[in-house]
């Protein structure tokens, strides 16, 4: 099967990365928003969800699930069913927006940006934790949520391997 997951770009300004991917999920943006916005739906795809206070400065923490890190933080932007923002720390600035997807109301576009600081290693790194992560979404929306336990080191080195050749995420 090919990669449903459009390959992620990056902008670097100094040791800045801005990190962005438009997902196209065949899925309305309802179901979309409860997948990026709650517990339940995080879990399946991105992270433990040890704090979640939903509006405009309530209080975020998250844990990865296949590293066990930490991010603590704020929401920083919230508009029910269209955008929710997380800024956290040691991670930076996580902006998800929905968008109407061209296949009709049962269809959505995820934009993503990510913002961070760090070396152009932890740039490649993150290309490819987020095009995992959005792979897990993909099957998590489609009722398949992430089996942590059988998280494949492998298939993430996989992708960062192909990011570093292609180096198709560079602006």
């Amino acid at each position: 099967m090919a990669d449903p997951i459009p390959p992620g770009r990056t902008e670097t300004h100094g040791d800045t990365h801005i990190v962005r991917f438009a997902v196209p999920l065949p899925h309305p943006p309802e179901r979309v928003w409860l997948a990026i916005s709650t517990p339940g739906g995080l879990r399946g795809w991105l992270a433990e969800t040890e704090v979640l206070e939903p509006h405009l400065g309530g209080t975020v923490i998250l844990r990865r699930l296949t590293t066990g890190t930490v991010g603590t933080g704020t929401i920083t932007a919230w508009d029910v069913e269209r955008i929710v923002e997380y800024t956290l720390e040691p991670d930076g600035r996580i902006r998800l927006h929905l968008e109407p997807g061209n296949g009709g109301p049962e269809t959505t576009v995820l934009r993503f940006l990510h913002e961070f600081r760090g070396t152009d290693e932890v740039r490649l790194d993150r290309l490819a934790d987020w095009h995992d992560h959005f792979t897990y979404l993909f099957e998590a929306l489609d009722g398949k949520p992430a089996d942590w336990p059988a998280w494949s080191r492998e298939r993430w080195q996989e992708l960062r391997d192909k990011y570093e050749a292609r180096d198709y995420g560079a602006t």
